[in-house]
């Protein structure tokens, strides 16, 4: 891998590959077709540009959005990388100069839509060159599964057989087990050339507020962000319409974003935001696709989005950098109602679906214990072993105090089963609390014997009890009238009389600690960074294309923490090729070198790490680490501290991966009774798959062993100095 490497460092300016990045391009080099799910902003675009550059014909890369293509060629071209596109956005005169070009032999990368792909033109002009690599982006739209299907994609299947010796790629970052299957099948993939990476964006703080006064919490949240780039995701145009003018009349930097808009002020206000002209963008989901703008600090829901999936990919959009971003979701039950009004529209399969996505998501709004990650992960079939995340919401909640809630569970249990468990919550609360409501009487529910036994409780309160019973499994909810019914768990509560802990409404605020990121921000001047913001908006407006173009935010923050002072130095930062170095260089360095002359700041030398981007050990992870290094046992933390085993393994991992040294204590050995053959099998899996995600190396063990002998043993392996 000598010369990818190399290419990842000279031309993109990166010292080490992000997780799987390595794997697909060696994979590709070795001329086998390949899929790769990777998440947002994990790398895809590196997995067939380095290959491009590396075989000698053309790359063919097909993309279904016109504002994505541009946005990437803008980019090759700062690289130094000779690309084009062809779409419909282009001049006859540059359709024409693109064309010859291409057929002088003097583009790598041609970017093209799927639809110009298989016009006559283009097929006679690809039939007369040397294809070596062709690249399918967004390949869900394939997969009649997918949630973006697009009848097209499944013609580039026949364009395959006129190009037999060109490897093909398939690309995307949403696709459940059935849709990659569809993409493999179609495309006659083996299943063997499929690499799947971890979804979880770890530099997301992911957070959900009850929404009380929408309009102040924004700016409460906006505010933490000054001069920084955001998305505000609204359910309606109006309400759109409605934030933005509010917002803009506050003196907030905003453009608003909807179908209602037309054409030209809907790209007006997008660019104005890719070119950090404009600092927040109010939007419906019209907007984001096809958007690259690494720097997006924070996005908003101010209303519930309709499904998981859904959520995932608008919040996909912030932190594409790698850099911490904030992930904030207003929910209000009454979002609920308002949701199911337009549900209660549909009709057969397409209400039923609605109806899932609808309860899967309000169950991960309204969950206040678990991590924020695990329902998101396991959406795309990942599961989230980490007992504590360390960056959302309830993973860094003071502990919610349980109550015995069994005598109000129990009268609502018995209230669901009295009315022949074929009634929703509401309605069983309207029993509960007395209600002459005309369902209540039409039902003659006021003669059932839990009729009116719930007035120690209000409305809302006993909806809160509901969702938790839901939650716990004493319930399930069934069909578009979201119908209760007892589980078995539930039954068996009844007649034990077992007691049921929960969170009674009252006692339900908890002390949110401040979010602390997980994603290690470098220490940078300030002022520094706020002079380099400003000379590359100035470069990008002279150039014509947006700041991130010329260097993203995470390698002006370098420059501002490292200082470095010549061209050598230069080239040690993240994102700095010698063609950008060459290009830009002189004008950064001034800058650089006027701002440490005034404040009288020398250079610092920057160590570089060829693996993955270390992360600062904080808080507890410190404390157990130098507990541990100073002769503590891991039995004698999990006492201290009252966690599992588990947990102890995942803080000395993460005090290590922070370049930290780690005894190699007997007791680390005593923790598992693997055999050394076994032990050796999972390192040489280590050593094949880095130790960055276990589910790769757990795979490839056929589940031999389990996650926890698997953490005993990544820590050895560290420890061993063996990685």
């Amino acid at each position: 891998m000598k010369m990818p490497a190399l290419i990842l460092k000279d031309t993109f300016g990166y010292d080490s590959f992000r997780p799987l990045q390595q794997e697909v391009i060696t994979n590709v080099l070795a001329r086998r077709d390949t899929l790769a799910v990777m998440p947002t902003g994990g790398g895809k675009s590196l997995c067939y540009q380095i290959p491009a550059l590396l075989f000698e014909g053309l790359t063919v890369v097909i993309s279904p959005l016109i504002s994505l293509m541009k946005d990437q060629v803008e980019q090759l071209r700062a690289f130094g990388v000779p690309s084009v596109f062809l779409n419909s956005s282009l001049s006859p005169q540059e359709y024409q100069e693109n064309m010859d070009y291409i057929k002088r032999g003097e583009v790598k990368l041609l970017y093209v839509a799927p639809e110009t792909l298989l016009t006559p033109r283009i097929l006679t002009l690809l039939s007369t060159l040397k294809v070596d690599l062709l690249t399918i982006d967004e390949a869900h739209c394939i997969s009649e599964w997918g949630h973006d299907f697009r009848p097209e994609y499944r013609q580039i299947v026949e364009v395959r057989k006129k190009f037999p010796e060109a490897v093909c790629m398939a690309l995307t970052a949403t696709a459940t087990s059935r849709v990659r299957q569809d993409i493999r099948q179609t495309l006659k993939f083996a299943t063997t050339n499929e690499f799947i990476a971890s979804f979880n964006r770890e530099n997301l703080f992911i957070e959900v507020i009850p929404k009380q006064d929408p309009s102040q919490q924004v700016r409460e949240i906006i505010d933490r962000y000054k001069d920084q780039s955001g998305i505000i995701y609204c359910f309606s145009r109006k309400q759109v319409d409605e934030l933005s003018a509010y917002l803009g009349m506050k003196g907030y930097s905003v453009r608003p974003y909807h179908a209602g808009l037309d054409d030209a002020e809907r790209r007006r206000n997008q660019e104005a935001f890719i070119r950090d002209d404009v600092q927040i963008i109010v939007a419906t989901v019209a907007f984001g696709m096809g958007i690259n703008k690494p720097n997006v600090r924070f996005v908003i829901h101010h209303d519930l989005p309709k499904s998981i999936e859904g959520y995932y990919q608008e919040i996909g959009r912030a932190g594409r950098d790698g850099l911490p971003a904030h992930c904030v979701l207003l929910y209000s039950y009454s979002d609920v109602a308002k949701l199911n009004y337009f549900i209660d529209l549909k009709e057969g399969d397409e209400k039923r679906v609605a109806i899932e996505h609808l309860n899967a998501i309000v169950r991960y709004a309204e969950d206040e214990h678990n991590c924020r990650r695990k329902p998101l992960l396991n959406y795309f079939g990942e599961s989230y072993s980490a007992e504590n995340c360390s960056n959302c919401d309830n993973c860094n909640s003071a502990p919610t105090p349980l109550t015995d809630i069994t005598i109000p569970a129990q009268k609502f249990l018995s209230c669901v089963k009295r009315a022949d468990e074929k009634f929703g919550a509401g309605h069983i609360v309207d029993i509960l609390l007395g209600s002459k409501n005309e369902k209540v009487l039409r039902w003659e529910h006021e003669k059932l014997s839990t009729y009116g036994i719930g007035k120690e409780l209000d409305k809302k309160q006993w909806m809160h009890l509901a969702r938790q019973l839901l939650s716990f499994g004493y319930l399930k909810q069934e069909g578009e009238f979201h119908t209760l019914n007892l589980t078995a768990k539930a039954l068996e509560s009844l007649r034990k009389r077992e007691p049921i802990l929960g969170v009674m409404q009252e006692a339900a605020e908890r002390v949110k600690k401040d979010g602390k990121k997980k994603a290690a921000e470098l220490e940078y001047h300030r002022g520094l960074f706020a002079i380099l913001r400003q000379k590359r908006k100035d470069i990008a407006d002279e150039a014509g294309v947006p700041p991130y173009v010329i260097f993203p935010d995470r390698t002006l923050i370098e420059m501002a923490a490292y200082f470095p002072q010549s061209q050598e130095g230069l080239l040690t930062i993240a994102g700095v090729g010698q063609v950008k170095a060459r290009q830009y260089g002189d004008a950064f360095l001034e800058v650089m070198k006027d701002y440490c002359q005034r404040h009288d700041i020398k250079e610092k030398p920057k160590t570089v790490v060829a693996t993955r981007e270390k992360s600062e050990a904080g808080g507890r992870t410190l404390m157990v680490g130098e507990a541990f290094n100073s002769g503590e046992t891991v039995a004698a933390l999990m006492e201290r501290y009252n966690v599992t085993a588990g947990t102890i393994l995942e803080h000395l991992t993460r005090y290590l991966a922070a370049g930290n040294q780690l005894r190699a204590g007997e007791d680390l050995q005593s923790l598992t009774s693997v055999s050394l053959e076994q032990q050796e099998a999972v390192f040489a899996a280590f050593e094949e798959l880095g130790t960055a995600y276990l589910k790769p190396v757990f795979d490839k063990l056929n589940g031999a062993l389990n996650y926890d002998d698997l953490k005993i043993l990544r820590l050895l392996y560290l420890v061993s100095g063996k990685a």
